[in-house]
């Protein structure tokens, strides 16, 4: 595929009306969400500094973290499997499924099992892999990649999505978003029950405690990582943090910057399978580090673009992208690239090659929002140069992305800009020719296959240069003081939580959650009015909560007929509204799960103000998992 067709290919995806308004649509809606979601974190810049230097020091000492990683991981219980590339990556897993002679396979979203073209494999292997996540879910039907990193359906409107439902799945056309997003949680839920397998992504790996973390919108990362018996993760191996406390700073610049949010709805963390003790959860868990390439890549000139977390925010914030979607990011070959945007065009051609993906990084204006929008400050418009200058993850391998005659004259104008006479004369000389220029006459016009008069437009230079304003500025005006630099202003405190519980109630109500204070003596009768009113004399629960249930029947093992859960969170977040539930003896996480209704008993004492506080209680570690819930669902599954 020539530039020529990369170029049609934008132009198409400009014309398509449907495709603009869902791009609009999404960009406002994020980039405002993410503006406001930041306006409470008044130290961002130093945020964003730390977690550059924490990503710089982790890729920069990748084999050590990694190997301190596996180490911990392994001596949790997990399985650990290394995968050189795609190729080793798929044979790992389609082993795992043969020995457990899998065919349903239940996914959670992630960007390793894109970029290794996962699901193709497995079906042409005899399995059934099914996206679990709405937007996976409905691009999968569709026969697409995804369009983004964080909503993979953004270049859908509701009106096609219905349409897609009414064909796919047999239901009256409907552009109703709950009746969508029900109908998808009811195909989805017999998913979760039946899976032989259930595979995720990584968001964070965290070295010190060998945790996995998953951050999601939607119930089915926790179905896929809670209710098969055997769970599968993918994880690139750059994906790791040294501490909790580093995580705790991630997951404040995360979900900020792609959706908008203090927190994701749900923040998986999981650190074992399920114990001989325990009542649920996958009784193995298999971790397959994919390289991939991005072992060359972190001693690259590109290696600064490891640092990304995958949010997004470059994307909604790129010019390019937000007029053209994802799918316009095409490789030579006319593949779509698995990571798209300003990211993307510096990543994929670092892991995937140069000679299909090197012409991605000229979708670009240089105009510097993505690094601007960009949580960990990763230089994106230096790095797309280094792409477009053909600079490679592989030491000694020729350049291909830059034309010699495009060298040749960047040789030139560096010895120009290196000497100041030359410079000067080039100057005079650029001026006089401007002077015969014009736009206008059909015979100057500069070719086309230049790019410029296509969507360019080409500047007139000056005809008298800065040079020579300068030289009579400084002859008839006096030298300045030299002004004193002010001492830089302090960083500015966060502001302190004067009334935890007042603040975790505000919070939580303004997700949409309902919050009812009682005191203990109180809460069984409350407790039972509660369930009664709704017609339910049974829960699944756990053996905190059953003294409190009265005559209502406890459910102590995983009952997906259960209409309600009833269950003691361990703490709760005072600044996000978070619930933190843990999996364990006698407290089975599919209680928190299963059912459409979940009621969490919260004691005043279990409250703290910060996610680091709750990070730090020794029993989120010591659990085989747990989950930081902040808010009902997004979607209805």
């Amino acid at each position: 595929m020539s530039l020529k067709t990369f170029r049609a290919r934008i132009r198409q995806s400009i014309a398509d009306t449907n495709l603009q308004l869902a791009l609009d649509n999404n960009s406002q809606r994020r980039t405002t969400g993410r503006l406001a979601a930041f306006a409470s974190v008044p130290d961002l810049q130093e945020r964003r500094q730390k977690a550059h230097a924490i990503k710089a020091e982790v890729v920069g000492h990748l084999d050590d973290y990694l190997d301190r990683f596996t180490a911990r991981v392994t001596a949790n219980g997990i399985q650990v499997h290394t995968a050189a590339d795609s190729g080793e990556a798929l044979r790992i897993f389609l082993g795992i499924a043969h020995a457990h002679n899998a065919h349903l396979v239940a996914k959670a979203k992630s960007m390793v099992s894109e970029e290794i073209n996962f699901n193709h494999a497995l079906e042409a292997a005899g399995l059934q892999p099914v996206e679990t996540d709405l937007g996976e879910y409905i691009v999968q039907l569709r026969g697409e990649r995804p369009s983004h990193i964080i909503t993979p359906a953004v270049h859908l409107r509701r009106g096609q999505v219905g349409q897609l439902f009414h064909e796919k799945l047999g239901i009256p056309y409907t552009e109703d978003i709950p009746t969508l997003t029900n109908t998808a949680r009811r195909v989805l839920r017999q998913v979760f029950l039946t899976a032989d397998i259930g595979v995720s992504g990584v968001n964070f790996g965290v070295v010190e405690t060998g945790t996995l973390v998953m951050v999601t919108n939607e119930g089915n990362g926790r179905m896929c990582t809670t209710v098969p018996p055997v769970h599968v993760a993918l994880m690139g191996i750059e994906r790791l943090v040294p501490g909790l406390d580093d995580l705790a700073l991630f997951l404040s610049l995360l979900p900020r910057s792609a959706t908008g949010q203090k927190l994701s709805v749900y923040t998986s963390l999981i650190n074992s399978p399920r114990r001989p003790q325990d009542v649920d959860g996958p009784l193995e868990r298999h971790l397959i580090l994919v390289d991939n390439g991005r072992r060359r890549m972190s001693t690259s000139a590109l290696a600064e673009s490891l640092f990304c977390i995958r949010c997004g925010a470059c994307l909604n914030a790129c010019p390019v992208f937000r007029e053209t979607s994802g799918h316009a990011y095409l490789g030579a070959d006319g593949s779509m690239a698995p990571y798209p945007g300003p990211i993307g065009s510096v990543v994929s051609p670092g892991l995937f090659g140069c000679e299909n993906y090197a012409q991605l990084a000229q979708a670009s204006s240089l105009c510097g929002a993505c690094r601007e929008a960009c949580p960990v400050d990763i230089d994106l418009p230096g790095l797309l140069l280094r792409v477009r200058a053909g600079e490679t993850p592989e030491p000694g391998r020729p350049a291909t992305s830059v034309p010699a005659t495009l060298k040749l004259g960047l040789s030139a104008y560096d010895i120009a800009a290196t000497h100041a006479s030359l410079f000067a004369f080039f100057q005079r000389l650029g001026g006089l020719a401007s002077r015969l220029y014009s736009p206008n006459k059909s015979y100057m016009k500069i070719p086309a296959f230049t790019g410029w008069g296509l969507s360019k437009d080409f500047p007139r230079l000056a005809a008298r240069p800065f040079r020579a304003h300068w030289r009579s500025l400084r002859q008839n005006v006096s030298p300045a003081p030299v002004p004193v630099p002010a001492p830089p202003a302090p960083s500015l405190p966060l502001p302190a939580i004067i009334d935890p519980a007042g603040e975790f109630i505000e919070e939580l109500t303004l997700l949409g959650g309902h919050v009812t204070r009682v005191t203990e003596a109180d809460l069984p009768l409350k407790l039972g009015e509660f369930l009664a009113a709704r017609g339910l004399d049974r829960v699944l629960t756990d053996q905190r909560s059953e003294r409190y249930l009265g005559n209502i029947t406890p459910i102590r093992t995983p009952d997906p007929s259960a209409k309600a859960g009833v269950t003691t969170a361990l703490a709760g977040i005072a600044e996000t509204g978070s619930l933190v539930v843990v999996g364990g003896t006698g407290s089975p996480l599919t209680a928190s799960l299963l059912p459409e209704l979940q009621v969490t008993l919260l004691h005043t004492s279990d409250l703290v103000c910060t996610l680091e506080e709750a990070l730090r209680r020794p029993e989120l570690t010591a659990a085989p998992a747990g989950a930081i819930i902040t808010g009902p669902s997004r979607t209805a599954d």
